[in-house]
């Protein structure tokens, strides 16, 4: 039985996706082996790994003058990744603090010899808060602005995109790409790991302004020079194949939704669906401000703590499972990426209800 997972990632894969993964597994377009059985640099997957790059352009709108990488290691090895591409040691560079990942990139850049001006820090409000759009402290002579559009575990998301100028914009986006339009040119770098809205966990895309290429420090490794990973059309080394060919899938599937407006209008009504019910409820709390709560990650607690592993017990038995929030916030957190079906968050609304009648 298919239960509803609420995982913050790895997370839902979309059911046609995994049922033709499944119907291919053992012999793909009729090759006689799996797709994780073929060379990479094959014919058969050079053409797959185009089609994927030439959906996730079209999705996303992306202009021309940028390059589209599907690289290994995840969304954090873009912590490094991003400042040894685009800031020499030394050089100042501007991060947002509003969350558990923004701090690490934070950190990983001070390892680097980046010298982080944090340029807004929301710890203050205990992370349930973006900073306003006009009080952003940015510095003159940054090499670039990074921020964390969704953050996964304080359930908090920006609803504007900073203003930074001819500073460039880098933009980690792996809690909510692909989860509604985007204006890609906005942006001098996006990045994202794959395991929320893309895919298996270990893959990253990162979709890179040309003119930032080029400007890596000399020891720069070559699996995380975007140049270097550009030039070989991110195929320097042995890509993760199969996670990319997953990711072909559910670009096709997005597209047979409708594209990223109607995934837009989905992930909202599945939003207000859950807050309206914790909002509505003297027994559920939810900490984020109105103005910035996530429509991927919604974060919530009981009335009484000692009800949290009864929660989880009976909910999991219900078929609703992954509530239990994150080991550094507690609570409970409802995971709602694209995947994730309205049946699934009206399920879990039922079950909350029912809860609280009996524990209220």
């Amino acid at each position: 039985m298919r239960v509803f997972n609420f995982s913050a990632g790895p997370a839902a894969l979309p059911l046609e996706v995994l049922e033709q993964a499944r119907d291919e597994l053992t012999d793909w377009q009729g090759s006689g082996m799996s797709v994780m059985e073929v060379s990479h640099r094959g014919q058969a997957f050079v053409e797959l790994a185009e089609r994927a790059e030439t959906r996730l352009r079209a999705l996303l709108a992306i202009p021309a003058g940028y390059k589209v990488l599907f690289l290994q290691g995840g969304a954090t090895a873009q912590f490094a990744a991003v400042p040894l591409n685009l800031a020499a040691a030394g050089a100042a560079a501007d991060y947002l603090n509003t969350g558990s990942w923004s701090g690490k990139a934070i950190e990983e850049a001070g390892r680097l010899g980046v010298k982080v001006n944090v340029a807004a820090d929301e710890q203050a409000s205990h992370y349930t808060t973006v900073p306003a759009r006009d009080a952003l402290r940015l510095a003159p002579d940054a090499a670039y602005v990074h921020y964390t559009t969704n953050e996964t575990i304080g359930g908090v998301e920006f609803p504007y995109v900073p203003d930074t100028g001819a500073v460039p914009l880098v933009a980690d986006m792996s809690s909510n790409i692909l989860s509604g339009p985007i204006e890609a040119g906005r942006f001098g770098l996006i990045y994202a790991g794959a395991q929320k809205n893309i895919g298996p966990a270990g893959l990253a895309i990162v979709i890179v302004r040309e003119d930032l290429l080029g400007r890596a420090r000399p020891a720069t490794p070559s699996i995380l020079d975007y140049t270097q990973m550009a030039a070989h059309g991110s195929m320097l080394n042995t890509p993760p194949t199969f996670a990319w060919y997953i990711a072909g899938l559910v670009f096709e599937w997005i597209e047979r939704q409708g594209g990223l407006a109607a995934m837009e209008a989905r992930n909202r009504a599945k939003a207000e669906l859950l807050y309206g019910a914790i909002d509505a409820s003297d027994f559920y709390r939810n900490p984020v401000a109105r103005e910035c709560r996530s429509r991927m990650n919604v974060p919530f607690t009981l009335a009484r703590p000692e009800l949290d592993a009864p929660f989880l017990a009976a909910a999991h038995s219900a078929g609703l499972t992954h509530l239990k929030g994150h080991r550094c916030a507690g609570g409970m957190r409802a995971s709602l990426y694209n995947a994730m079906p309205i049946g699934g968050v009206e399920a879990l609304v039922a079950f909350m209800r029912e809860f609280e009648r009996r524990h209220g």
